[in-house]
Parts: structure tokens; C-alpha cells; sequence
């Protein structure tokens, strides 16, 4: 049974920016005053039919309804308090819920508030390099939150879909025919030689960057050691500023990014979506992953693009009206680093510390490169998801530097599971016993995991002398 849509925050929002007051937008919309009072303070759920008359009325984007959003929040809050700074706060996440529901806003300054305390107790702890790559100083002495994590959020909150730059990138690779049999590299740079006459020219190894573009000589130089496909990302990273400047300019000021350092990280990743838009256009892309039922290899092959690339696609088809099926996707390096993360599910990462150690995107790195790992895995909310997983190298150009080597992983809820051709082989019904997993140990609710690094907060280790299990503690829950 589905659930009622209690969105009063996203129609208060609707309304504010028609400019009417209750009175007047009820009448347009045809409802009376106190039933919109009641939705607006969510003491009535937004019915089918009150969305389709805002969508008539006011041609508003519905998934603007959705609630992805606020169980992200409330997922976020929940991690926050359970930080050890705040033992002995009481907060269940039906309070926390009701937060995100009811004073959004406030959340996210909650949130805002907690990444600037972490940066204050780093710097107390000695991590001034951490600070200084990811934080920003306005030099009177405050320290704000990551200008990484703001950027993060920003995508994370959307669905990693920008729709302005999605569709303007998809209408240029139709434009040079992008989806020919031609090499996409070669299509690119014929079009940067007839449209903007600039020269593309490869390098060799003594210099280490991957790409320098000479605005003054109209001329762009790639490493020759990098494939062909991030050849082709990197050209299509410069034809965003070249083709959709104005678009960049637009989306960074409208996101309201808090400091310099965010708005320039945030254009950067704005024009690696627009190259990654345009190397797999939208719709194109969509008929092609449920034709093959998403598999990566093939898609690769087909596409003429790296693993990554493929993957990363797929957790950014969200168009209104034109949704794929929503996927995770993290990029983790070998020191568990995660370098990469989004999720359009509900499957929740950790925004600080580490993973849960089940998780088989940690098996990844055990496996030979290219190889793909599956897993059916239930979250402590009781959803289940098809959990897949590779790695990938990076190789280097000389033999005394070290490849770079990462683990991909990606997934989606399993009821899905029938259009993915990983699935093929698990079992799928309910008396399979999926591998239970958490976000990380400290809100993870399972006492009972033989692979937990240190309790949960909000339970109190008790140590019994005469008797240890494979975890030398057993937690109570704390009174």
C-alpha cells in the first residue's frame, strides 16, 4: 500500500513563488482556503487530484513532490545525531523527520551548522591539510563548511540531474551526430575545428597535465597516455564553457553556493556533467540501458565509453516524465576513501566516517579488474537492494608510478531487479536471506554483526569476562 504524500513545505513553496495568498490560490486551484491550510501545515496528505490541478493551473514540475528529498534529510539528520558529541540527545527519526517535513530549512541549516563544527574540531585536532583542501577561510578566522561537501549536497538534493544542461548537451550531440559510427573523439574534434577552429593535439609524458587549453592559440593538447573515451570527457568538459556558458553561469548563480571556492568546484562539475550529458545523451541513452537491461559492458562497447562513465550515467536519469530506474553509484579508492557518491534511492551513504564492511564494493578490490560482483542487501529500514559492484585501473605511463586503482559500485532497489542483467542468478523471493547491511557501525541498530568496528551510539558496551564472541562486547541500549 502506497503512502500518503504529506509535502506541505514543497506546496507553501508552489504558492510563494505565484505570489498569492491562500485565499487566492485556492480559488485558481478550485479547493477552499482551510483545506489548503491543512496541507500547507501537513495535516492532510497532497492528493492525486490536487497535484494534477497545480500542475494545470500552475504548470508546476511534480517531481518537486516527491519525497526522496526529505528521507534523504532525514537519513542525513539521523547520522548527525548520532554523532558522540551528541550523546544523550534524544532525538527518534520520526523527530527528525518531522524536522525535515515541517521546517526544511532549518534542517539544512542544521546541517550547515554541524559541517562547520567538524571543520573547527579537525582543525583542533591537528588536520590543518584537510582544512586547507576542503575548507574555506572568508581571513577574519572562520572556518566554513567543505566547499566539497556544499557542492555535494547541491547535486545530492537534485538527483544528480540538472535539466537546463542535460537537454542542451543532448541537443548538441544530436546536432554533430555524436551517436554515428564514427569515433566520438574524432566527431569532437572536427566539430571544435569547424566550429570554434581550434586544434586538438595530443602530448607526451613529459608533461603531466591531462589537457591545457590555449585560448590565445585556439588550441587544446590531451595526454596521449589517457583512453580515448576520457579524451572524449575532456574535450566535452571544454565545449561546456564554450557551447553552454551562459547555462553555467545561470545554474551556479541560482544554486547560491556560499563561497568562491564552492561556485568554481561547482562549475567544474557542472561542465563534467554537461560532458558526460553529451557523450550519452539523454534519451538515447535511457532506450539503450533498458534494451540491454543495464548491462555495463555491453553499454560501454555500444557507446563508446569507459566503465565509469556508464555507470555515473546511470545515477543521473532523472528527467521529469522521462525517468530511468533510480540507481546508487560511489567511487571508493583503496584507502576507502569515497571519492565519488549519490544516490537516487533511498540507499543511504555514510557523509562521514566509513562504510558498513558487508557492503561488497569493499569485495571489489579482491576481484580481478573488470570483473562485476552482485549482492541482494537489506538496509535496517527493510529495503532491499541489488548491490553490484567492479574495479577499475588507472595505468600509469612509467613503472615507478603507481596505478590508481578504484572500486565502482552501483545499485538499485530490488524490486527492480528483473531489468538488470546482474540480478541473473540470485535469489530473488522472499525466503532468500539478502546480506544485512548499515550505514556505518555508529548508527547501525544490528548488535549482532560479527564484522562491527565499535557500538552504536546510543547503546553501552557491556563487557562479560567469562565469556567473548568474535566482537568482544555486547551493547545494550543506553537509558
Amino acid at each position: 500500500m502506497q503512502k500518503n504524500l504529506y509535502s506541505g513545505h514543497t506546496l507553501r513553496q508552489v504558492r510563494a513563488d505565484t505570489g498569492l495568498s491562500q485565499v487566492e490560490f485556492a480559488k485558481k486551484l478550485g479547493l477552499s482556503t482551510p483545506y489548503i491550510n491543512q496541507i500547507e501545515n501537513n495535516n492532510r496528505p497532497v492528493t492525486a487530484s490536487v497535484l494534477l490541478a497545480i500542475y494545470r493551473v500552475f504548470g508546476t514540475d511534480l517531481a518537486a513532490f516527491e519525497e526522496n528529498d526529505l528521507d534523504r534529510m532525514t537519513q542525513d539528520l539521523e547520522e548527525i545525531f548520532a554523532d558522540t558529541r551528541f550523546h544523550g540527545t534524544r532525538i527518534s527519526k520520526q523527530d527528525l523527520h518531522e524536522l525535515a517535513t515541517r521546517a526544511p530549512e532549518a534542517a539544512r541549516a542544521i546541517m550547515d551548522m554541524y559541517g562547520t563544527m567538524r571543520a573547527y574540531h579537525e582543525k583542533d585536532a591537528g588536520e590543518d591539510d584537510l582544512l586547507q583542501m576542503n575548507a574555506s577561510d572568508d581571513g577574519t578566522g572562520s572556518i566554513n563548511k567543505s566547499a566539497y561537501e556544499e557542492v555535494r549536497d547541491y547535486f545530492h538534493y537534485q538527483d544528480n540531474y540538472v535539466d537546463a544542461i542535460d537537454r542542451a548537451a543532448e541537443q548538441l550531440a544530436i546536432k554533430i551526430n555524436l551517436l554515428a559510427d564514427a569515433p566520438k573523439l574524432t566527431a569532437l574534434t572536427n566539430w571544435l575545428s569547424d566550429t570554434y577552429s581550434i586544434t586538438v593535439e595530443q602530448h607526451g609524458a613529459e608533461d603531466a597535465a591531462l589537457i591545457r587549453h590555449n585560448e590565445f592559440e585556439r588550441r587544446i593538447s590531451i595526454h596521449r597516455s589517457v583512453p580515448d573515451s576520457s579524451k572524449s570527457f575532456l574535450l566535452g568538459s571544454v565545449i561546456a564553457e564554450l557551447y553552454a556558458k551562459d547555462i553555467l553561469t545561470s545554474e551556479v548563480a541560482d544554486a547560491r553556493f556560499r563561497t568562491q571556492s564552492a561556485e568554481s568546484i561547482a562549475r567544474l562539475a557542472l561542465r563534467n556533467f554537461f560532458a558526460g550529458s553529451l557523450l550519452l545523451p539523454y534519451e538515447a541513452f535511457l532506450e539503450a540501458a533498458a534494451a540491454s537491461r543495464h548491462d555495463i559492458q555491453r553499454l560501454s562497447h555500444q557507446m563508446d565509453a569507459s566503465i565509469e562513465q556508464i555507470c555515473h550515467r546511470l545515477s543521473t536519469l532523472q528527467r521529469a516524465g522521462s525517468k530511468g530506474i533510480p540507481f546508487y553509484f560511489v567511487k571508493i579508492d583503496r584507502a576507502g576513501n569515497v571519492v565519488k557518491r549519490h544516490s537516487a534511492t533511498r540507499f543511504q551513504f555514510a557523509r562521514f566516517g566509513g562504510s558498513c564492511p558487508r557492503w561488497n564494493v569493499h569485495q571489489a578490490f579482491e576481484q580481478t579488474t573488470d570483473k562485476f560482483i552482485s549482492q541482494i542487501a537489506q538496509m535496517p529500514d527493510g529495503v532491499k537492494y541489488l548491490c553490484v559492484a567492479t574495479s577499475v585501473t588507472k595505468h600509469t605511463t612509467d613503472y615507478k608510478t603507481q596505478a590508481r586503482r578504484y572500486a565502482l559500485g552501483f545499485g538499485c532497489e530490488a524490486q527492480y531487479a528483473d531489468a538488470i542483467v546482474y540480478a541473473d542468478g540470485l535469489a530473488l523471493d522472499d525466503r532468500a536471506e539478502p546480506e544485512p547491511l548499515g550505514v556505518n557501525c555508529r548508527i547501525c541498530p544490528r548488535d549482532n554483526c560479527d564484522q562491527r568496528a565499535f557500538p552504536a551510539i546510543n547503546t553501552t558496551p557491556f563487557i562479560d569476562s567469562r565469556e567473548r564472541g568474535i566482537v568482544p562486547y555486547r551493547a545494550k541500549a543506553a537509558r
